[in-house]
């Protein structure tokens, strides 16, 4: 069991193991601190190998029953999940708020997206489909099914600490891997609130387990660690990279779903005041701390002026505060180091030269002088090739970049080494088809900000944002399964693919020349 916490103190966590809460054997610990009012808001052991090599071996040797527990079966326990976690949404939402500070809404939603990942990865244990065809011998029969890859070792952001590790950890455990999460050191608290569902859920001991501490510590061990079969990783581009290494030499499954600079493109035909409600929503959303936010804007000269000054103005008015605040619009930053590199890059882009409009500072006004605070920074006449247009920021700061045209507008989205979320703006059916042909990145928002996902269809983008994976949707159950391919022949006799196969077009004769599979 959870220690139980001591009236007025914080709540001491465990890491939880083999389906039992445990302490960090070297007893080192850490602070889960709120961005908005500095409070403590739980205390979370500091884990290292060891702690990893026992959640290993605990996934491991719960992986054969597991494995073989029926999908349909694994999928009712995700379908519990989900009343639960719809049962317990606010609770959820408000710890959420306290622990990495964005507004209520948008914890609601976060949990949300939770839950509808539970239940539309529940629904895949009766689809979890694989292919039947017909073979090419007589009396042959031929098909392919899906298997688990083992134990997954799944390492999430702070940003959505209940999404995120839904995407992950439900299709994992529908495909039937065994599951070791090492959520954000920004967010354990969500994290144990996760896994103690499931566990009500009924998932067996050992199934999940979780495991807090740093990424250097942790998360290194874990990545290294060999009973780890597959790792799921949410991040920067940079860690994702040595993670890939790591994986690669030690020939591991590794899924990648890293960094971003999204641009929102607005023609001169576009409804502005729509185009306006996106790039404030996607911009100044989590605070600018999302893979998927507006970091840069490409309008069209001939309306760049009258979008210019609405945006401006939207941006000064938004109210930032605590997000337990039902009148917040906008929260504080994750920590003080995340707030020093915003305003590190807010001094990048006036020293090349981009024109700042407003913010560009810290907000310390009124109940916000304990926490991270940093006020909507909109920057315009900047250079596609400066810092702040190329390089992910992850705060409320944004680029106006002016374009003469369609050609220009792709041309500038596209010229950045990543490749996630994008937005066009238009009434123009010809330029929007153009925008969905040409835009590189894995999703295109048509009148529509770049922020957002929907559970039951695809989240990953291209170039230095992915290696080719795709959470969400069916495509998530190909990071989380192995297809095995099955014959099965009934013939009686021994035969040989290609050699004895048919050739409908020569003289009956294939046993020259022709590859034996």
């Amino acid at each position: 069991m959870q220690p139980q916490p001591v009236a007025g103190a914080p709540e001491i966590h465990r890491n939880f193991i083999g389906g039992e809460w445990v302490d960090a054997r070297s007893g080192a610990a850490f602070e889960d601190i709120d961005p908005a009012t500095g409070e403590v808001v739980g205390v979370f052991p500091r884990s290292g190998p060891e702690e990893v090599r026992r959640a290993v071996a605990a996934a491991r040797e719960a992986f054969p029953s597991w494995s073989r527990t029926p999908a349909p079966v694994r999928g009712e326990i995700l379908h519990r999940a989900s009343l639960l976690l719809r049962a317990e949404k606010e609770e959820i939402a408000r710890l959420m708020t306290r622990e990495m500070g964005k507004v209520l809404v948008e914890t609601r939603g976060d949990v949300q997206e939770g839950i509808d990942t539970a239940l539309y990865q529940a629904s895949e244990g009766r689809r979890l489909f694989g292919i039947t065809t017909p073979s090419e011998l007589r009396d042959k029969f031929a098909m392919t099914v899906r298997m688990p890859v083992g134990v997954a070792a799944l390492i999430t952001p702070w940003n959505f600490p209940i999404a995120i590790p839904s995407w992950k950890i439900f299709p994992a455990l529908l495909c039937g891997n065994t599951v070791v999460f090492k959520p954000a050191s920004d967010t354990p608290a969500c994290a144990a609130r996760l896994v103690a569902l499931l566990a009500k859920a009924g998932v067996p001991p050992g199934v999940v387990n979780l495991v807090y501490g740093t990424g250097g510590e942790a998360g290194a061990a874990l990545v290294s660690e060999p009973g780890v079969d597959l790792i799921s990783f949410t991040g920067s581009s940079a860690v994702g990279s040595a993670i890939a290494e790591t994986g690669a030499r030690l020939h591991k499954k590794v899924s990648l779903e890293m960094g971003g600079k999204n641009g929102q493109i607005v023609m001169d035909d576009a409804d502005l005041s729509l185009a306006v409600e996106g790039a404030l929503w996607g911009a100044f959303g989590t605070t600018g701390q999302r893979c998927t936010a507006t970091s840069r804007i490409i309008v069209h000269k001939k309306v760049v002026k009258e979008f210019t000054e609405t945006l401006v103005a939207r941006a000064q008015a938004l109210r930032i505060g605590n997000g337990l605040d039902p009148r917040t619009q906008m929260g504080p930053l994750i920590n003080e180091a995340a707030r020093e590199k915003v305003h590190r890059y807010v001094r990048i882009g006036i020293d090349e030269g981009a024109k700042l409009l407003c913010g560009g500072a810290s907000h310390e006004e009124g109940e916000c002088t304990r926490g991270f605070f940093y006020k909507p920074t909109i920057f315009t006449d900047g250079d596609p090739k400066m810092r702040i247009a190329q390089e992910e920021i992850f705060g409320p700061v944004t680029l106006i970049l002016p374009v003469d045209d369609l050609d220009q507008a792709i041309a500038v989205h596209n010229a950045t080494r990543y490749g996630l979320s994008s937005s066009i703006y238009t009434r123009d059916v010809n330029q929007a088809f153009r925008a969905i042909c040409d835009i590189e990145a894995g999703i295109t928002y048509i009148n529509g900000p770049t922020i957002g996902a929907e559970a039951h269809l695809p989240f990953g983008g291209i170039k230095e944002t992915g290696n080719g994976h795709r959470e969400g949707g069916t495509a998530v159950i190909d990071i989380f399964t192995e297809w095995k391919t099955v014959y099965i022949d009934y013939s009686g006799k021994l035969q040989k693919a290609q050699i004895d196969t048919p050739d409908p077009g020569g003289d009956g004769d294939n046993s020259a020349g022709k590859p034996n599979g």
